[in-house]
């Protein structure tokens, strides 16, 4: 039964990343991993699939972007190749496919079951992710029997979808690259929509998160928002990186002819039953773009920044008027629903007293304060805003690694030395 100071769970850039602070630190850790390194992206990702940061913003600990695309976007395939560089190049004491089976209290420490043994820890860090498992509705249930349903982590390539008509249920990022690339390949597109953050991919000249990062909007730390909660919830950016830099909003799907339509609610009887909240939902998005965007105005008057180019304010989102609040399934006009309802991570083997109602880990900016111990990464906001970024990843775990040393060394209220 080998033992350890830490075991990492998860050989993401998150553990990794986790990883090089604790070796920088010389804390005996292992990293645990159900795959090979950077698996998620290798296996469970669609085939066109781009990060939607810019390729200077893939920043770890110990490593920054040296190609000669900063302004590109990397593809799945690409983030994998990065990862598992980074993995080697820091000599991350990674275990390859060793899955975790049970995370539980032992003796005032941990013991990390796996399928290849037992491990005796101090300390935990899981850095598993937050999209083990696509997000599928229940109303998914009541598709009716002859329609294709398949979630994020089933889709793969337009050629795979059967011909005919898509609805494509969700419109954060997921949801809009899909719904284009399924319209581009002859499909007809419906695109239901409910609360999205709309954003362009270039401002002023600029990549949107490079002004989001320079003004200090991803650094907005948990502590410093009025809802955590509902900022912890709300999805993905409404950005897609593409080699043209192009804006994919909901006006850029309708203007190709991807028909808009509101939140999902029910489907009954083969009918599908949306909401008609369609114009207030788009016209908060939008409100919420045009503040940030004054706030990047304020930031680069007072940056000196001025001559990056004028700040054209976006036009407001255009849905239909009044727009349809039920679409038939039964006529055949549709032959699949895509369900780009994001993910969610798996705990099902953590055996810890740690998770709420909907089996979220309770934590305070990763801190799980509940088990001394444990530790959080890659969640959304964890610490700051870009926490479930991979430019997130260097600060969370700076922040971390302090705490948990702190607690190795029996400096925090339950730690002591074991």
């Amino acid at each position: 039964m080998p033992g350890t100071g830490v075991v990492v769970v998860g050989a993401g850039h998150c553990g990794l990343a986790m990883s090089r602070r604790l070796a920088g630190r010389a804390i005996d850790h292992v990293v645990l991993e159900r795959g090979e390194v950077a698996n998620s992206w290798r296996t469970e990702r669609w085939d066109s699939l781009r990060l939607l940061t810019p390729n200077w913003m893939t920043r770890l600990p110990g490593h920054a972007y040296q190609g000669d695309d900063p302004d590109g976007f990397m593809t799945a395939g690409e983030v994998a190749d990065t990862v598992a560089g980074y993995a080697k190049a820091g000599g991350a004491p990674v275990l390859p496919n060793t899955t975790v089976t049970k995370v539980a209290r032992r003796h005032g420490g941990f013991a990390v079951d796996t399928d290849q043994g037992r491990w005796d820890a101090r300390a935990v860090v899981l850095a598993s992710g937050a999209c083990n498992v696509a997000t599928v509705p229940a109303v998914a249930e009541a598709v009716p029997a002859g329609l294709d349903s398949l979630s994020l982590m089933d889709y793969r390539r337009p050629g795979d979808v059967a011909e005919g008509g898509v609805l494509v249920v969700g419109a954060a990022a997921s949801g809009v690259q899909i719904a284009d690339e399924l319209h581009r390949s002859g499909r007809p597109v419906t695109l239901s929509v409910g609360e999205h953050v709309r954003l362009p991919r270039l401002y002023r000249g600029r990549d949107i998160l490079w002004w989001m990062d320079s003004a200090g909007v991803l650094d907005e730390g948990y502590r410093e928002v009025l809802d955590i909660v509902r900022a912890r919830s709300l999805p993905s950016m409404q950005l897609v990186g593409s080699p043209e830099r192009s804006t994919m909003d909901l006006n850029a799907l309708s203007g190709i002819g991807v028909r808009l339509i509101g939140r999902l609610g029910a489907i009954r009887d083969g009918v599908a039953l949306f909401s008609g909240s369609l114009p207030n939902v788009c016209a908060l998005a939008d409100l919420k773009l045009v503040r940030l965007l004054n706030l990047v105005d304020e930031w680069a008057e007072a940056a000196g920044l001025d001559g990056t180019g004028a700040g054209v304010r976006h036009r407001a989102t255009v849905v239909p008027d009044p727009p349809p609040t039920e679409l038939d399934l039964r006529t055949g006009e549709i032959r699949t629903v895509v369900w780009a309802t994001g993910y969610r991570p798996d705990y099902s083997w953590l055996d810890l007293p740690v998770l709420d109602r909907k089996g979220r880990i309770r934590h305070d900016g990763g801190v799980v304060t509940e088990v001394p111990g444990l530790y959080l990464m890659g969640m959304p906001f964890l610490r700051r805003r870009k926490s479930s970024l991979i430019d997130g990843a260097a600060a969370d775990s700076d922040d971390l690694v302090g705490h948990l040393a702190a607690f190795l060394g029996g400096r925090l209220p339950g730690s002591g030395h074991r």
